[in-house]
């Protein structure tokens, strides 16, 4: 159950994120920073008010499943991780180094708190399918959640799971899309159109809630809508932007991998810590 953290402390928590988001990308020399950033707001919102999970007993069986899909933001995902408390925040120093648990994408069986092994776009929601199911089945009440990239959506995969997700009516099932509306070639309705995106998920019987990604409270509100549908799994479509918080970085298809110098990690960590 979501717990009562308000929407400015979430907010507090976004920021703290995307501050580690930043040192981790200067620390690991490069990194996939903009989707990590854009990203961070539902991250945050997740791992601090809504997931039901114990940093002390990552595997109990009750437990809410998070799978990242879009596994090259692991650059957004294990900082969360670390400040939940399932990994040292000391570790992130590692991040993409030799030996390190840490590299591009998540691996399950090095990460403590980590779900899935993901990476190769289009495999997240086929497997959120699978653990949903078993958890019925067994009789778990626990949410499967599932983030994807919208130029993952590309992938074939992804919507034979959205029709299994329906079919099995699999209310224990949230798939988040985060539309940032610009992948590694470009910007998605150029390299492979979406739109209309909810009317498609729609046709596909999910429920679907569409809100600005970057605004904590519209985050909050969606959640918890999420939290509490009945009756089939449900999508929020998170309206974002690439690189959210770095003047430097939004809206620009570039930051989807890079490098950050001294000054740009200076620039970066002001105009996050100035963001209301």
């Amino acid at each position: 159950m979501p717990n009562n953290l308000s929407v400015q402390e979430l907010k507090e928590k976004a920021k703290e994120l995307r501050l580690n988001i930043i040192e981790t990308t200067y620390g690991a020399g490069s990194g996939h920073v903009g989707g990590s950033l854009s990203a961070a707001d539902m991250l945050a919102a997740l791992y601090f008010k809504y997931l039901n999970i114990d940093p002390k007993k990552p595997d109990m069986k009750e437990r809410d499943r998070f799978l990242l899909s879009k596994g090259h933001c692991a650059l957004g995902y294990v900082p969360v991780l670390a400040m939940r408390g399932f990994v040292p925040m000391e570790s992130l120093k590692t991040f993409n180094k030799y030996e390190s648990a840490y590299g591009m994408h998540p691996d399950s069986n090095k990460i403590v708190g980590c779900d899935a092994s993901t990476g190769s776009l289009g495999h997240g929601m086929p497997m959120a399918v699978g653990m949903s199911l078993g958890l019925k089945y067994q009789g778990i009440n626990a949410k499967v959640v599932c983030m994807t990239g919208d130029g993952e959506l590309g992938e074939g995969s992804n919507w034979e799971a959205f029709m299994a997700g329906a079919h099995y009516k699999l209310e224990n099932l949230i798939c988040i899309i985060d539309r940032n509306k610009m992948m590694i070639d470009g910007p998605t309705e150029e390299v492979m159109a979406l739109n209309p995106l909810d009317a498609k998920l729609k046709a596909f019987n999910w429920h679907v809630i569409v809100c600005n990604g970057n605004d904590m409270a519209e985050v909050d509100k969606a959640l918890a809508e999420a939290w509490s549908h009945k009756g089939s799994p449900v999508c929020i479509i998170s309206n974002t932007e690439k690189g959210f918080g770095v003047k430097e970085f939004q809206g620009k298809v570039q930051w989807h991998y890079g490098a950050i110098n001294s000054d740009l990690k200076k620039q970066a960590i002001a105009d996050i810590k100035a963001m209301n």
